[in-house]
């Protein structure tokens, strides 16, 4: 008997047997080449390769936070907490690595397999968060200086980020509630499901809707306004620039408009399609891999942002950038905007000021005779 129509034999007695077309989706995931293709090869070479490169980056961060800053300033805190939002997410990237290499197999149970569904989604959104607070702090700074002083100061950053990491987690149990476990028929193998790819939609697409309202278009309005009249702001400024401070903020503010939407808006028109189309077609699962394949290029792309947020990290906070250029004062990689004899310069005034010098060593006349 041909190959093509042994697949076809196995499909039809697959999707017209009582099983929940969601496993028998999965379970056959070798019928679809690319799906396979970018779940066991794709997603988890990627996911790898992100978290070789962004946890030296965060963990060093985090230690320049914790060892090098002596005063901390609301925009510190509101990068602290972004830079141990984007840890905590890659700390859990092992977890779904291993799922990935090991065929989509889940040998950890249920319990585990619920706490890396929610956590990685809890994580995700608390990045988009601390982004869209760090926009409204630029902003409060650049439009209403003094305002802003009264508004958001370190005390009421302290709350606000308590605040985010319970809200972010609450939204995220919903997710392990739709987490659940299958062994696939003929084989040991155990699913540990995604709520994104269950057939049944009753619960997903009203969750998926609501966090992205919610977790990515309110934010995104926000940024937009906040980057926007910040712009605005420092173009209509008077007086001369030598040092062009005011353009190169400007085009880092339009950077994280850019890179905001670049990242998280086709990760959720890819997720609630990927939703809609079970929704739409609920009797047949071919018309899903599409919406799938593209939903699972989306969270690799997405991943990519964990390395990018420490040198968003740098541009924003002058005194985190001071501090982790002196760790790298042959290379500077967050910066590339200085020459070595800058950093160097930098790195000496830094030396002094810890040591109660004067950034200014006036000449002593030899008096020895």
């Amino acid at each position: 008997m041909p190959f093509d129509a042994l697949k076809h034999l196995i499909f039809v007695f697959l999707y017209t047997s009582p099983l929940n077309s969601f496993f028998s989706y999965i379970c056959s995931f070798w019928l679809y080449m690319r799906l396979p293709l970018i779940q066991l090869y794709v997603m988890p070479s990627f996911f790898l390769a992100v978290m070789i490169f962004g946890l030296p980056l965060n963990l060093l961060s985090l230690w320049v936070f914790f060892l090098r800053l002596r005063r901390w300033t609301r925009s510190t805190l509101l990068l602290f907490n972004l830079t141990l939002a984007d840890t905590s997410w890659l700390l859990a990237l092992p977890f779904l690595i291993q799922y990935h290499l090991d065929r989509l197999d889940w040998r950890m149970g249920l319990p585990m397999c619920s706490a890396v569904r929610m956590l990685y989604h809890n994580y995700f959104y608390l990045s988009i968060f601390f982004v869209t607070f760090i926009s409204v702090d630029r902003y409060l700074a650049i439009v209403h200086p003094l305002r802003s002083l009264v508004l958001l100061g370190r005390r009421q950053t302290c709350v606000l980020c308590v605040l985010v990491w319970v809200t972010s987690l609450v939204l995220s149990i919903p997710v392990a509630n739709m987490s659940m476990i299958q062994t696939c028929p003929g084989s040991n193998r155990s699913i540990c499901t995604l709520y994104i790819l269950l057939s049944d939609t009753n619960q997903s697409l009203p969750f998926s809707l609501f966090c992205s309202i919610t977790g990515f278009l309110f934010p995104l309005l926000c940024i937009c306004y906040c980057g926007l009249h910040s712009v605005r702001e420092l173009s209509h400024r008077p007086g001369p620039d030598p040092l062009n401070k005011q353009r190169r903020l400007r085009r880092v503010l339009k950077a994280a408009l850019f890179l905001f939407a670049l990242f998280y808006l086709p990760y959720h028109l890819c997720r609630n399609a990927a939703i809609v189309m079970r929704a739409v077609y609920p009797d047949n699962p071919v018309s899903w891999w599409p919406a799938d394949v593209a939903f699972t290029l989306e969270m690799c792309f997405c991943s990519l942002n964990t390395c990018i947020n420490p040198l968003f990290s740098c541009f924003i906070g002058r005194q985190f950038r001071r501090e982790f250029n002196a760790l790298f004062v042959l290379f500077a990689p967050c910066t590339g905007l200085q020459v070595a004899s800058e950093i160097s310069k930098n790195t000496e005034m830094t030396v002094r000021k810890r040591h109660g010098m004067s950034t200014v060593s006036p000449e002593v006349p030899d008096t020895r005779p």
